[in-house]
């Protein structure tokens, strides 16, 4: 579906599916690429069949569809005659129109293509795009173009092509079975023994389906990952490979290095390799027989007709081609169409499409001219370069991901990459953590005053300090400034900041439940070189990070391999996100790229002004004034107050945190910096719809926060828990002033264990908070967080402990018109005397309910000792566990909103028209995403 929302130009991702379809579908559906397609000349009405329509007898409406783009047209022409020298630009056409949505869409497409094939290490230039699906030859040569593609194949059948290939499938039997040995020549016998009694499973249960001997084919693989990682790669053999590390089947271990180097651009020398299973895939071949040639070109290929298509420099002559009529050989130039029963092929100017030998369309990408654009505001390539900039951070992540050793970034995903301008403010950042994304800003904006724009090439910048834009200590950030050409000040920053298991501190994990000083909570940086001028700096490094061992009762770090490898690719994701934007800027001009930065900025600027109008309209009518306050309370009763003056007229907004509670003597202390994170995160959810998060979002809001409180305290406070507790608490005050939703956990729930060597480290999910018009979710991570929790497999392989118990708190979560959700019951059997550290919130005031809804549970946690007794731990403690005992934790659930059998506020204005479902987003999805993609 096609949107124009504070002048940003949106596709999807709400679709409007077959009923009742795009505009032309005639059903009143809304606009669509179908549409814009269709608008364009794209699509030939006379070449569908008559389905559409009530009665499906009627033909594709273009009329409508051009109707309805005539008045978006209008629409955007009066936005746009409103924005500075809108009045001197010429008005778009309903063909601009229709061709900026289309730029979008392929755009929006080109994003998760290249952040799927970043993640395994390929890289697009060197692929073919194959193309499939009855509109994916529309855009293919578009999309083809914008990855650096050179060719298109579009199977003859591509319309079908899912249906084609389940019936030319062959028939698949697999067998598995566990193995936990080495992969050394002492194994190999083993290995060999098991590979072939699984062979023979797979070819006696493919005979029981029909298949003879000699049409059964076997492969065999092994599941193989380094010793002390979790990801673990099942590899084919290289028959080729006579070397000592290959068995009877083939060298397992060369394809291994090899995929591993490819995958993770490293491989670790001198660890072991663990085969985690042995499996064997029985192929029974189906032996259908596939298409025959088609016969050869003896002459020109025939033209059905020539019809106008708009492309990027107006409407062009295209000739239009049935694809039955082409035969092998023949050379169609773009601009053409090619129609088919199944599908429509656009090929684009400067584009040659082939017909092979099997009748199916090679289509050559032509360099194409890159159309030069002006600095000044363009509502098309303003989401054009959302999206890109989105692009950028989401492949840092995907090569933070991928290089990097420790289960928390590379299992947990608790990590946030991101891009700043040269003023250090955030430009946009990935879908990753959001208690990261506002103090990263805070972050980058220190080094440049501290280290006053000492910046040179080469240079990379540590730091983890609260007083330096810090969340808390274990979440290092490293930065990088961005140079172009002769430029000698940074053009851009890049930024990736990891969570690390541990960095020292009196506790394994460094999360200590008791910290009444930062010193106690591990190693520190404030502006630390860790590369200077190409150099890496090891050696002061390996100091910094045992240097918390000189403190009594304190350890240096636990684990400083892991350290290492994960802060080289946190540096790794940042030089591909440098090599991102200097392409960017090579294709469009450091001028113009600059330029859509800020023009992005001030769009997110537009939506939160308006967003603050609207609530502060809707404040004053009901109670004659626009302020909004709230207070919220953390477990030991410091209040966090929050009062807020809407400016009607300006949308603008002072948020004022006088009131709150002093400096703790502990360790929920909040840096600026977090607040600013929850602020930016609110905001960016009460727009209600896709904007971009940067730096434009807290532009028209002014913050008073009391120096000396918990939310700005002084440089050697504690601050562990205000990352992870206060920070869900900030977000609670925020949402509860709006009236947007009930409370939901508010903590994150975090578990620490480990000893003198190791410490593992995980937050656990709650309940959500319901809504004007939505239940809230159970068993999941909200606001502040977007973590996975550990594979249960992962964990018990690891680490000395058994997962007895992981399901859904039933009942949790408070009732009202709509539930909150539930949370969680996790329970860990220790299996060694580790030391266990728990530090977590909502244990004694409730999450509250909203609007007649009843409060969430509060959260518990349990030892069950092995004599039987059950000891309550409350919220914040540190114990040394025996064998046998076991920890119960008990999540909160999330507060209801409004009265059971009353309708809301929300349903009464939303009656008569149907909402939209919440869309998905965070790296969590964005992982599913990749694995699913494998």
């Amino acid at each position: 579906m096609l949107f124009f929302r504070s002048g940003l130009f949106v596709v999807g991702p709400e679709s409007a599916g077959a009923h009742p379809g795009p505009v032309c579908y005639r059903k009143g559906g809304p606009l669509t690429v179908t549409d814009a397609n269709l608008c364009l000349g794209r699509l030939l009405p006379e070449y569908f069949p008559k389905i559409f329509g009530p009665s499906e007898n009627e033909p594709l409406d273009k009329a409508a569809t051009i109707e309805a783009f005539y008045k978006l047209t209008e629409e955007i022409n009066n936005f746009l005659s409103t924005q500075p020298d809108g009045k001197t630009k010429p008005a778009m056409t309903a063909e601009d129109v229709a061709m900026g949505f289309i730029h979008v869409a392929n755009e929006a497409m080109c994003r998760p293509i290249r952040a799927l094939t970043q993640a395994k290490g390929y890289d697009t230039n060197h692929h073919v795009l194959a193309c499939f699906g009855g509109a994916g030859g529309q855009h293919a040569c578009s999309i083809a173009r914008a990855l650096g593609m050179g060719t298109v194949f579009v199977h003859k059948y591509a319309g079908i092509l899912s249906a084609y290939g389940m019936a030319l499938a062959d028939v698949v039997h697999e067998a598995q079975e566990p193995c936990a040995k080495v992969y050394e020549p002492e194994s190999f016998l083993y290995l060999d023994e098991r590979l072939t009694v699984l062979e023979k499973q797979c070819e006696v249960e493919l005979e029981k389906q029909g298949f003879k001997p000699e049409h059964i084919h076997t492969e065999a693989y092994l599941h193989l990952r380094y010793e002390g990682t979790d990801c673990a790669l099942m590899c084919t053999a290289n028959p080729s490979s006579k070397s000592e590390t290959a068995c009877k089947h083939g060298d397992f271990q060369k394809t291994f290095l090899q995929r591993y180097q490819r995958e993770f651009g490293f491989t670790i020398q001198g660890r072991v390799i663990v085969v985690d299973d042995i499996r064997v895939r029985g192929i029974g071949k189906s032996l259908v027989q596939t298409d025959s040639p088609v016969p050869a070109a003896e002459g020109p290929p025939r033209v059905d007709k020539e019809v106008d298509v708009y492309f990027e420099s107006g409407y062009h002559h295209a000739s239009v081609y049935i694809l039955g009529d082409l035969h092998a050989g023949h050379e169609i130039p773009g601009p053409a169409i090619i129609m088919d029963n199944l599908s429509t092929v656009l090929v684009e100017p400067d584009c040659t499409a082939f017909i092979t030998s099997r009748g199916d369309i090679k289509i050559v990408i032509g360099s194409g001219e890159l159309r030069r654009i002006g600095t000044e505001l363009d509502a098309i390539h303003l989401s054009i370069f959302s999206h890109r900039f989105m692009s950028i951070a989401e492949q840092m992540g995907r090569v933070l991901q991928r290089t990097t050793i420790s289960t928390n970034i590379k299992e947990r995903l608790d990590f946030s990459c991101a891009l700043f301008g040269p003023d250090g403010g955030l430009v946009s950042n990935a879908p990753h953590i959001p208690v990261h994304l506002g103090s990263m800003q805070e972050a980058v904006q220190y080094q440049m005053r501290s280290l006053e724009g000492g910046f040179q090439e080469g240079d990379v910048i540590l730091t983890n300090h609260p007083a330096a834009g810090g969340s808390h200590l274990p979440d290092l950030t490293v930065i990088t400034p961005v140079f172009y050409k002769s430029e000698r000040k940074p053009v851009f920053f890049v930024a990736s900041r990891g969570h690390h298991a541990d960095i020292g501190g009196i506790t394994p994990g460094s999360m200590p439940p008791h910290s009444k000083s930062l010193t106690e909570e591990g190693a520190s940086f404030k502006s630390f070189y860790l590369v200077k001028q190409g150099l890496f700096n090891e050696a002061e490094l390996v100091q910094a990070l045992k240097a918390p061992g000189m403190v009594p009762g304190s350890s240096g770090t636990r684990n400083l391999q892991d350290n290492l490898s994960d802060l080289k690719a946190q540096i790794a994701a940042n030089h591909k996100g440098i090599s991102l934007v200097l392409e960017l800027i090579d294709a469009y001009g450091l001028d113009v790229v600059q330029a859509y930065m800020r023009h992005i900025q001030t769009n997110a600027e537009v939506a939160v002004r308006d967003m603050l109008r609207e609530i502060g309209t809707k404040v004053h009518q009901r109670s004659g004034v626009s302020e909004l306050e709230a207070e919220d309370f953390l477990d030991d009763g410091s209040p966090i107050r929050l009062k807020i003056s809407i400016d009607i007229q300006q949308g603008t907004a002072v948020c004022d945190f006088s009131g709150t509670g002093y400096e703790l003597w502990g360790n929920c202390n909040a840096p600026r910096a977090i607040t600013l994170s929850a602020l930016i995160y609110c905001l960016r959810c009460m727009v209600g719809h896709d904007v971009p998060l940067n730096q434009g979002c807290l532009n028209p809001v002014r913050v008073t926060i009391p120096k000396g409180s918990l939310l700005h305290p002084s440089d050697t406070a504690a601050v562990v828990g205000g990352n992870v507790l206060t920070s869900q608490r900030i977000v609670d005050v925020v949402l509860k002033a709006f009236e947007v939703c009930a409370a939901s956990q508010g903590c994150m729930n975090n578990v620490t264990f480990g000893e003198e060597k190791w410490g593992y480290y995980e937050t656990v999910a709650g309940g959500a908070g319901a809504g004007p018009s939505w239940h809230g979710h159970s068993g999941i991570h909200t606001h502040m967080t977007n973590t996975r929790i550990t594979d249960a497999e992962i964990l018990e392989r690891r680490y000395p402990v058994i997962l007895r118990h992981f399901s859904l708190r039933p009942n949790s979560g408070g009732s009202g018109r709509y539930r909150g959700g539930d949370g969680v019951v996790r329970e860990l059997l220790f299996r060694r005397h580790i030391m266990l550290s728990v530090l977590t919130e909502r244990r004694v005031f409730h999450p509250y309910g909203m609007k007649g809804g009843s409060p969430g549970e509060r959260g518990l946690n349990l030892i069950m000792k092995s004599d039987g007794r059950i000891i309550s731990l409350g919220s914040k403690t540190a114990i040394a566990t025996e064998p046998g005992d076991i920890f119960r934790l008990l999540t909160p659930g999330g507060g209801g909103y409004g009265c059971p059998n009353v309708m809301t506020s929300a349903e009464e204005d939303t009656s008569q028209k149907k909402q939209p479902l919440s869309i998905e987003r965070g790296s969590v999805y964005e992982y599913h995403r990749a694995q699913e993609s494998v």
